[in-house]
């Protein structure tokens, strides 16, 4: 099957796709010697981020989990893909229609990339770079594929058609030679058209593009290595590795020996960091080199401060059990993970700097632009609220915030929990908004108490006879006091709580002395915290403040 009588549909889409690989795989190399937030590619996923609705953003965290962003990517790789399929159709027809695409293209990524925060006149380059290559590709594969026809030899010419008698005009009599529209005249004889560009004739010719399409693949993948290599991952890495944590001047509690009540598929008391869950608007992890990162605290302060990685892990470092949420996670989700963190006490460094009253907000923005805002007075109050640099006493990981995150207890991660940061701004909240509050959710995010069944689980198939229920409760930073479970609407009955070293902590929590019988039954649980206030029962979605409601399986037994 043809494309308009010039190249077959197969071979335009190639000629597209190759072209549109070259311009990616240019601009990622040049991007990673600018800035990561200078790739187009990321650069238009993550506008799509900041432009999509909050109930999209919540669908795709439930229908996709911690794999969002791989989503995310791969739907703009595809989008990519169609539309440099397009231009290539549109390229055979006439080139100049492709290379007006290609610059389409090019003009959505610049915008992006040039209204990221931060970005400056010089983001532009790897988008220019690139849209020149893809046009300088897309121009040498239609000459590699369309080439001129040679003429056809009067050996191979079609039988002449017979003569047809004269047709006398204006210009005396003519023969009548039957050549319309769709035939050349190759010395004197008509033979069918071949396929043209522009006004040539051309010659599709499959060999050279495949050779030119190899080529054009191979540079894009010389590019897209390069781009890898010199993004500095490798050496992050090993400078994450080389960090040697000290040890803490201020320890932790020590956790009670009944902390953890050690039951096989119960979420244990602390959650491995490969375990530990991960959301954020970050589409590639940043990877920051902790000899490059540094903090500052500005705005509202007498002493504006400076901190380097060096200067930071040569104060005295404390640690603290903290329990982390994501506002985002559903009643009885998974995002949610409790660790022991090792920092700087956030307190201690903005005193140093001295707050200015009527200062109520700490603005603080990740390495990729993310905002986060902090209630100031949480954060003085005396709780241990840290610059982490350390995670269940290991340097934490990249994907955690490497080399150093806020953790404040009691505050849900998006008011809170800001990884890879590098400036916090003291300021008031009449006068700044974080990323999330102009997308509809609340300034202050104080976690509510909330309980999940992590045993048995919904929909398990289970025998007769005796049965454990367990889980985990939380009420940052109040604590947990009691957790109830009843089934099929019955009465409330008192789980065991196990110990928990502090209120920044969720608390396992098991009933096992259920006798189960035969037929289906609805577990709930519901916890009290330390005020004596009992979760409410009441369902409400996750925007704009968290979700609540009771957490309820369905098990059948027989």
């Amino acid at each position: 099957m043809e494309s308009n009588g010039r190249a077959p549909a197969w071979a335009a889409a190639l000629i597209g796709l190759v072209a549109g690989a070259v311009a990616v795989g240019v601009s990622l190399p040049v991007a990673a010697l600018v800035k990561p937030s200078a790739f187009p590619v990321v650069a238009v996923g993550d506008a799509a981020v900041d432009l999509a609705p909050a109930w999209l953003k919540e669908w795709a965290i439930r229908a996709f989990g911690e794999s969002d962003k791989t989503v995310l990517l791969a739907g703009v790789l595809v989008v990519l893909a169609a539309g440099a399929a397009v231009t290539g159709a549109l390229a055979v027809r006439r080139l100049r229609y492709g290379l007006a695409c290609l610059a389409a293209f090019g003009a959505v990524g610049l915008l992006a990339v040039l209204t990221r925060p931060g970005a400056g006149p010089g983001d532009a380059v790897p988008t220019l770079l690139g849209a020149a290559a893809g046009m300088s590709a897309l121009s040498r594969l239609l000459r590699r594929a369309l080439v001129p026809a040679p003429p056809r030899p009067d050996s191979l010419a079609p039988p002449r058609p017979a003569a047809r008698p004269a047709v006398h005009g204006a210009g005396g009599p003519r023969p009548e030679t039957g050549a319309g529209p769709d035939t050349v005249e190759r010395h004197g004889t008509p033979g069918p058209a071949v396929m043209r560009a522009g006004e040539d004739l051309r010659s599709f010719d499959r060999r050279g593009l495949l050779t030119a399409a190899l080529g054009g693949v191979a540079v894009a993948g010389i590019g897209g290595a390069a781009g890898r290599l010199l993004s500095g991952g490798a050496e992050v890495d090993a400078a994450r590795v080389g960090v040697a944590l000290p040890r803490p001047a201020v320890p932790a509690r020590r956790v009670p020996a009944g902390s953890d009540l050690k039951i096989s598929g119960l979420s244990p008391f602390f959650t491995p960091n490969r375990d530990f869950y991960r959301v954020d608007t970050a589409l590639l992890v940043p990877k920051v080199d902790p000899r490059d990162w540094t903090l500052t605290i500005t705005g509202m302060v007498d002493r504006p401060v400076e901190l380097t990685f060096a200067d930071l892990m040569g104060r005295p470092l404390a640690e603290a059990d903290v329990t982390l949420c994501c506002v985002s996670n559903e009643v009885g989700g998974p995002y949610i993970g409790n660790a022991r963190w090792l920092g700087v006490r956030l307190a201690d460094v903005l005193r140093e700097a001295g707050v200015q009253a009527g200062a109520d907000m700490l603005l603080s923005t990740s390495t990729d632009g993310w905002t986060c805002g902090t209630p100031a007075d949480v954060v003085l109050d005396g709780r241990q609220a840290l610059l982490a640099v350390a995670m269940n006493g290991e340097t934490l990981p990249v994907d955690h915030g490497f080399p150093a995150r806020l953790v404040v207890p009691g505050l849900y991660g998006y008011v809170s929990a800001t990884k890879w940061v590098t400036e916090i701004k003291v300021t008031r909240f009449d006068r700044d908004e974080a990323y999330w509050t102009p997308r509809g959710w609340s300034a202050k995010g104080p976690i509510k108490t909330q309980s999940r069944i992590d045993l048995p689980k919904p929909g398990a198939s289970l025998p007769p006879g005796r049965t454990v229920v367990a889980g985990v409760a939380w009420a940052q930073h109040t604590g947990v006091d009691a957790v109830e479970v009843r089934v099929d609407g019955g009465p409330w009955r008192r789980a065991r709580l196990a110990e928990a070293p502090t209120a920044d902590t969720w608390r396992q929590w098991v009933l096992d002395d259920w006798d189960a019988t035969a037929g289906e039954h609805t577990i709930e649980v519901r916890a009290t915290d330390a005020a004596g206030r009992t979760q409410t029962a009441e369902r409400a979605p996750v925007a704009p403040d968290g979700a609540t409601g009771l957490h309820a399986v369905t098990v059948t037994v027989a």
